[in-house]
């Protein structure tokens, strides 16, 4: 494993910009797509329609991948964050993540909330997988609060080399794949689609689950090879 300090001695601007551009890309044509698949809605809900709801989720989202991409590759190869804000660091930055987080599936409620396009008509049964798909995503969310720590979640190999010291978890959902968060967790938001029946809800979680993993190949797997190498 490699040492923060000697991955930032020996990276230059290139590898912070490495899966950037193929990030971008994907984002780019995954909006265009998501949105021109949403559905007008009659109803409005606090002055928006679903379409309208839909759009702000999507937006947000891009907002917090493209800053996690932004804060992950500036901490990583350039210590911003650090020399910026010094020990405060990775509670501000938990300030900025957490409410960015929580703020996808309380939007994607409000989707669901607001929008009169079902996706099939008797609804019932997805109702059912719905509360189904519930479990394991509690699940996942439990064992990364608990076993995998909101530190990790946040990035915090990123930040400090005992942090990326730490042994793999192999508790709860952890114990049956690496991917617990993106893998399962976000199975929450195709039942938040389902329990509301809704369309543009769906649209919106194919987008989410979709563009996490976006991250997850474009920047944090080249993170880890950094962070996790050998050399």
């Amino acid at each position: 494993m490699s040492h923060l300090a000697d991955i930032r001695a020996r990276s230059n601007w290139s590898d912070i910009v490495e899966g950037q551009p193929q990030h971008l890309g994907i984002a780019l044509l995954m909006t265009v797509g998501a949105c021109s698949m949403l559905a007008a809605s009659g109803s409005t809900l606090w002055g928006l329609t679903a379409v309208g709801w839909a759009q702000w989720s999507i937006g947000l989202a891009l907002v917090h991948q493209i800053l996690v991409a932004i804060v992950f590759r500036l901490q990583l190869h350039r210590n911003v964050l650090t020399r910026w804000l010094g020990a405060k660091d990775m509670k501000i930055w938990g300030a900025l993540f957490m409410p960015l987080l929580a703020v996808r599936p309380l939007s994607l409620i409000m989707v669901g909330v607001s929008d009169d396009n079902a996706i099939i008509e008797n609804g019932a049964t997805l109702q059912i997988i719905g509360w189904l798909l519930v479990i394991p995503a509690t699940w996942a969310l439990y064992s990364t609060f608990v076993y995998f720590t909101i530190p990790r979640a946040l990035g915090g190999d990123h930040f400090r080399d005992e942090v990326a010291e730490l042994p793999l978890v192999n508790k709860g959902v952890f114990n049956y794949t690496s991917n617990g968060m993106y893998g399962v967790a976000f199975l929450g938001l195709w039942a938040i689609a389902l329990i509301y029946n809704s369309w543009n809800a769906l649209i919106v979680a194919m987008f989410q689950h979709a563009y996490i993993w976006v991250h997850m190949y474009c920047t944090e797997q080249p993170d880890m090879r950094w962070i996790y190498s050998k050399s």
